[in-house]
């Protein structure tokens, strides 16, 4: 028998490294640990995010209505309240996934059962699995996917049409969609534009692949930046952390830069704001 001691030593080994790598399917997830998650669909983990990336509300400009709208969406649902899944869609670094972060931070300071849980696009044909360990729990989950879009070939559409309303079971009431996306149907134009030449009735299929967008009750529009908005903006973040400058040199500073970037945005400020930062030695943190 002694031959056989390191044989099983080493599938003791193996075992335990197995059990490490996969989590018990019957283990309930801790959300006592923090107010932020990321959801992991490989290994049907939740993990505890320490530190979010996100900015304080106040900070966000020339997007008041927008704001307003899920400000007001976020409470309700926090509240225990009927509220509508969001699609924020638009042009880039416009302040779409800074939204979702901060509205979720400024509503939880009322309502601490209020969690966020971050689900990533490559995991979103795990979102049934997800749903089913929220469901029935005592907390809140915004459900949050960044830069939601589908390809030709991607057939995820599917899992989320089935999450959001489909099912027996439909979507757990104690849980919403928040998505970001730079298409205000999800879908790209040569997706769209496939359906139509190849089916057999091009307006059903066509409606298939649209009727994805209307999942969302919500849908918050952002749109170019104007020329005022983006230096309420700089100026907002100038004021903010205390970096010491005249308004009218901020200004032509801030619009220089923009024209080296080709666009004015609210991340565009953003960035000039660290640049100028830096230079002043002014620390952000």
């Amino acid at each position: 028998m002694a031959d056989l001691d390191p044989i099983t030593d080493r599938l003791g080994r193996l075992l335990s490294l197995l059990e490490r790598l996969v989590p018990a399917s019957n283990e309930a997830p801790r959300f006592d640990t923090g107010g932020a998650f990321l959801w992991e669909g490989d290994a049907g983990q939740i993990v505890t995010i320490a530190d979010v990336n996100r900015v304080d509300l106040s900070l966000l400009k020339g997007i008041n209505n927008v704001r307003d709208i899920l400000l007001t969406n976020t409470r309700r649902f926090a509240a225990g309240l009927p509220a509508n899944n969001a699609l924020l869609w638009g042009g880039r670094g416009m302040g779409k996934s800074s939204l979702v972060k901060a509205a979720h931070a400024e509503v939880q300071k009322e309502f601490d059962s209020l969690k966020l849980i971050e689900i990533h696009r490559e995991d979103i044909s795990t979102l049934p699995r997800l749903l089913n360990l929220l469901r029935g729990r005592p907390e809140r989950f915004l459900l949050f996917c960044d830069d939601l879009s589908f390809e030709a070939s991607d057939t995820d559409y599917k899992s989320l049409k089935g999450a959001l309303e489909g099912g027996v079971e439909g979507r757990p009431r104690n849980t919403v969609l928040y998505a970001t996306s730079n298409r205000r149907h999800l879908m790209s134009r040569d997706m769209l534009e496939n359906e139509r030449s190849t089916a057999v009735t091009p307006s059903e299929a066509v409606e298939e692949k649209v009727s994805l967008s209307d999942r969302f009750g919500l849908w918050l529009g952002f749109h170019s930046c104007s020329q005022d908005d983006y230096l309420e903006m700089v100026r907002g973040y100038a004021s903010a952390f205390a970096i010491a400058i005249g308004r009218r040199e901020l200004e032509q500073r801030a619009l220089a830069w923009a024209t080296t970037r080709g666009a004015r945005s609210g991340r565009v400020a953003w960035q000039f704001t660290l640049d100028l930062a830096a230079e002043r030695g002014v620390s952000l943190n």
